[in-house]
C-alpha cells in the first residue's frame, strides 16, 4: 500500500489549490494597497479601490485580507511598500513598448524586464525614449439604451470629452486622462 495514502493525495491537491489562491490573493492585495495609498481608504470616494475590492470579492478573498490590505495602503499597518514604476523599450521590429509595473524591488523588475525584452528580440530603452509616443486617455462605454445620441454627445462635450463614436450596441466616449 506504499504511496497509495488517500490523505497524502488530498494533501498534495490541497497544497496546489492553496498555492494558486495565494498567488491570486497576493496580486489582488497589491492592487488594493496601491489604490488605497493613491486615493484613500474609503471605497465610496475612491473608484479604483472600489473596483479592486469588487475583484477581490469575486475571487473569494476573505474580508479580513481586504481590510488588512486597505490598512497597509493607508499606512495604518506596516508592511511591504509597493510602488508603481514605468519602463520603456523597443520590441521586435522597433515597436515602442511602455510598461507600467507595481513592485517592491525595482532592481529585480529591471533585470526581469531586460531578460524578457532580449529573449523576444527587443531591448529595454532609456527613460523617455518612447514615452513621448503615448498619450494617456480614458474610454467610457455607454449602452445605446441609456440615452439618445444627441443628449449623450451634448453631455459629453460639456464634460470635456474629446470624441464620441457609435456602434450597434454602445457609444464610445474618449476623454483625456484627468477628465
Amino acid at each position: 500500500m506504499s504511496g497509495h495514502s488517500k490523505w497524502h493525495n488530498i494533501k498534495l491537491r490541497k497544497q496546489a489549490q492553496d498555492k494558486a489562491k495565494s498567488k491570486i490573493y497576493g496580486k489582488l492585495s497589491r492592487e488594493i494597497i496601491t489604490a488605497a495609498r493613491e486615493g484613500g481608504g474609503d471605497p465610496d470616494a475612491n473608484a479604483r479601490l472600489r473596483a479592486a475590492i469588487e475583484k477581490a470579492r469575486a475571487a473569494g478573498m476573505p474580508q479580513d485580507n481586504v481590510r488588512r490590505a486597505i490598512q497597509r495602503g493607508t499606512g495604518e499597518v506596516a508592511g511591504i511598500v509597493y510602488e508603481p514604476a514605468t519602463y520603456e523599450g523597443y520590441g521586435p521590429g522597433g515597436v515602442a513598448i511602455l510598461t507600467e509595473v507595481l513592485t517592491d524591488n525595482r532592481n529585480r523588475v529591471v533585470g526581469e524586464l531586460r531578460r524578457v525584452f532580449s529573449r523576444n528580440g527587443g531591448n529595454l530603452g532609456a527613460s523617455n525614449s518612447v514615452a513621448w509616443l503615448f498619450e494617456r486617455k480614458g474610454i467610457i462605454l455607454v449602452p445605446r439604451s441609456a440615452a439618445s445620441e444627441d443628449q449623450l454627445l451634448e453631455t459629453a462635450l460639456e464634460a470635456g470629452a474629446e470624441d464620441m463614436t457609435a456602434d450597434e450596441s454602445s457609444y464610445e466616449i474618449r476623454t483625456g486622462a484627468g477628465a
